[in-house]
């Protein structure tokens, strides 16, 4: 049990880490940018936005899916009649990564 923890630790930390080195070099590249051009190119920031959006919210619901997958096939087995309620967690964990989509679209929209 607690290697699951540690486990589910080190992944949320390995990703801020991820998350905070890009954002910093990004920050960086677009200071320097701004120096020499004398303008920064808001392009660059919506595709980053975007796909943060997309890839972060994917990356939680594929995490997500792992633990209402494994719940629900051990309820599943205790109980078959409880295949239905296993679909509806599990449909509920799958609109996050479509709600991840849609933010994706709004932000490229813009």
């Amino acid at each position: 049990m607690m290697s699951v923890y540690k486990e589910k630790t080190s992944i949320i930390l390995l990703t801020v880490a991820i998350t905070s080195s890009i954002l910093f070099f990004y920050h960086n590249s677009v200071n320097a940018q701004a120096e020499t051009e004398g303008a920064s190119d808001a392009g660059s920031s919506k595709l980053i936005g975007a796909g943060m959006a997309f890839g972060l919210a994917a990356a939680g619901s594929g995490i997500g899916l792992g633990f209402v997958g494994a719940a629900g096939l051990a309820a599943i087995s205790d109980n078959p009649k409880m295949q239905s309620r296993v679909f509806i967690f599990v449909g509920m964990v799958e609109s996050i990564a479509i709600y991840g989509i849609v933010m994706m679209f709004i932000i490229l929209g813009q």
